[in-house]
């Protein structure tokens, strides 16, 4: 049996997608032409701001007393989990070293890069958990110099919790600044920053665009699309929750599909006739986003079994991949394209975007195909070393000059010669790779 379409998109997520390029490499070279005094002009333009764009320790200290004690316990618990899972992650990683050939020794070695950018979103929503998901994994991962930025708002400056969380977890500076000039300040280390090495968090197209741009001279967590989301699903899955899950997803934006894949006809016609009564009890902002992500992106797909149901889930490489279905650990080993996996009703993506530990930094639009998440992984430079002594590099250095001469490339096979000539004078050599 070949998928069956209960629902089929309408528009892909590049649909009507405006042509932001010339816009946003416009405003970049404002900025590094112009410096701190262009990136404030563009944050009154944008941001309708004209406080302090590096926060101080005593507006910290205010934006912090803001915040209720309930919802400061509930960032702090979001902290440790996430901190706890980045040290673990960490800890996967480790140098090494090897003896290739008797005498010649190989390395590995991991370094944090010295200085991260963070963006945190906080326009339509106020992202707090992006500034626990971000600066806490730069902190684990070693980075000397960690700036958070994100948007303010007029007259009030940045949420009050985003402050809190960006400082708890570490920020070394905390700036108000949004859009793509905060991404342009930390690129070029503007308001005495240091210039970042990578740039990491979420954004809209604006800020998607500008690290787009700017990938090369500084570093990236990915260039990421509208947020989506697949649920797998068998008979003996809740419909209910299903259906719930789906629509926690298509809140957040127009453009975010949401798919449901199951091997159960009487299933999906259940989720889908419960959808529209979930989206029209939310909140106004968040019904008009669901809606749209529901009307015009959403698929629901009716499979065989569960393996055409894997495959099909594997084809989208969902960002988010929640499996509601029997026989969890077979799902767990057969599904290969995701960027965090959900497994089982008792969690959701909910879960992950805000507090279990796990990253809601993920790759979308098909990326999780070929690549994972942000990780303390993603700030630190995986780099190589060697040492030989003279007998171990006798080898290496004969190799090395005949497939140099083979390749046309005769300074490289000069630099071993010398060598062999220096070490072992008493030696003759061919030299010539036989063509």
């Amino acid at each position: 049996m070949a998928r069956h379409y209960l629902k089929k998109a309408t528009l892909t997520s590049q649909s009507g997608a405006s042509d932001v390029h010339d816009i946003v490499r416009k405003i970049l070279s404002d900025i590094e032409a112009g410096g701190d005094a262009a990136a404030r002009e563009y944050a009154a333009k944008f941001d309708k701001y004209d406080g302090n764009i590096i926060l101080t320790a005593a507006e910290i200290e205010a934006a912090s007393a803001l915040v209720p004690a309930k919802l400061k316990a509930d960032i702090q618990f979001s902290h440790d989990n996430v901190r706890r899972f980045a040290e673990a992650q960490k800890s996967t990683l480790s140098d090494i070293e090897v003896e290739i050939v008797p005498g010649l020794i190989a390395g590995q070695k991991a370094i944090p890069v010295d200085a991260a950018g963070c963006y945190v979103p906080g326009g339509r929503y106020s992202h707090i958990a992006s500034a626990i998901m971000t600066v806490t994994t730069a902190k684990v991962a070693g980075c000397k110099h960690i700036t958070a930025t994100s948007p303010p708002r007029p007259g009030v400056g940045v949420h009050p919790a985003i402050v809190y969380a960006a400082h708890i977890c570490g920020a070394d500076k905390i700036m108000a600044l949004g859009g793509v000039q905060g991404v342009a300040a930390m690129t070029f280390g503007l308001f005495g920053l240091p210039k970042a090495n990578i740039l990491v968090g979420p954004g809209n197209q604006f800020v998607a665009e500008a690290k787009r741009i700017l990938f090369g001279r500084v570093g990236i967590d990915m260039i990421a699309g509208p947020t989506d989301s697949l649920v797998l699903a068998d008979s003996s899955a809740d419909p209910h929750i299903v259906a719930t899950d789906l629509v926690s997803q298509a809140e957040h934006g127009y453009n975010s599909p949401v798919w449901l894949v199951t091997d159960d006809q009487a299933l999906a016609q259940d989720v889908m006739n419960r959808v529209p009564d979930l989206i029209a009890d939310l909140p106004e902002v968040n019904r008009e986003n669901a809606a749209a992500a529901w009307r015009d992106y959403a698929e629901v797909i009716v499979c065989a079994d569960r393996e055409e149901m894997a495959a099909t889930s594997d084809d989208y490489a969902p960002e988010h991949l929640t499996v509601q279905a029997a026989d969890l650990d077979w799902w767990r080993g057969r599904l290969s394209c995701y960027g965090s996996l959900f497994l089982g009703e008792e969690t959701t993506v909910s879960y992950g975007d805000k507090a279990s530990g796990t990253n809601h930094v993920l790759p979308t639009s098909g990326a999780a195909s070929y690549t994972g998440g942000l990780s303390v992984h993603k700030y630190m430079k995986i780099v190589t070393w060697q040492q030989a002594t003279r007998e171990g590099s006798k080898q290496v250095a004969e190799a090395t000059a005949r497939i140099s001469r083979l390749e046309g490339m005769e300074g490289h096979a000069r630099a071993a010669d010398v060598r062999l000539a220096k070490y072992f004078p008493d030696e003759s050599f061919d030299l010539n790779a036989d063509v």
